[in-house]
């Protein structure tokens, strides 16, 4: 059966389905590529945040509709996240070399955060690198707020903190961007 076909089968449910997490699945890999160490933790965090809502749905647990999923999918992914880093924390403890990930840093050369059409690269990547170095707790509300199109009581709901908690992480999260940028700017090192 070719992949015509098997679309054209699809109840309206699957479809529904598929074209939601066709629009939300960048959003929430780029939550979970911000969580964890690896693209390929990444995608192991959100296939396993989305079998768990899938699991959930078709048992009937899961409370809330569709407005629900996405705060649903960024809270599992957190949790999944930290559960994947102290295994593999602990993981490391034992092993007494670990080769770095170099991998990882060749699948961000090729898969920017920002859009870039101008060219130029190296802002781009001053701009990731200084969003990567901030604290995690100001770095994943700017993206879930950026990249993300969330609230702050999505925000607040997902990371289990409060709505105001929420909105001050990401103020000086911004600041602290501005600052990192203001340093590089003055040393010549950035151009806008």
């Amino acid at each position: 059966m070719s992949a015509i076909e098997v679309s054209q089968t699809d109840s309206p449910a699957a479809t529904a389905w598929r074209a939601w997490l066709e629009e939300h699945a960048p959003k929430l890999f780029l939550f979970a590529r911000n969580q964890t160490r690896s693209h390929e933790d990444a995608q192991d965090v959100l296939q396993d945040a989305i079998v768990k809502l899938v699991g959930k749905i078709r048992d009937g647990e899961f409370v809330g509709g569709q407005e629900a999923w996405q705060p649903y999918l960024y809270t599992t992914i957190r949790r999944l996240a930290i559960d994947l880093s102290r295994k593999d924390d602990r993981r490391k403890r034992r092993e007494d070399n670990v080769s770095a990930d170099i991998e990882s840093e060749q699948f961000e050369a090729f898969h920017p955060w920002f859009d870039n059409d101008g060219g130029d690269d190296e802002t781009r990547d001053q701009l990731e690198d200084a969003l990567k170095n901030l604290p995690p707790k100001f770095s994943e509300v700017i993206i879930m707020k950026v990249w993300g199109d969330r609230t702050f009581a999505e925000i607040g709901e997902a990371l289990e903190i409060s709505q105001n908690t929420a909105a001050s992480r990401y103020r000086y999260g911004l600041e602290a961007l501005k600052r990192e940028l203001a340093t590089a700017r003055r040393r010549g090192d950035l151009s806008i």
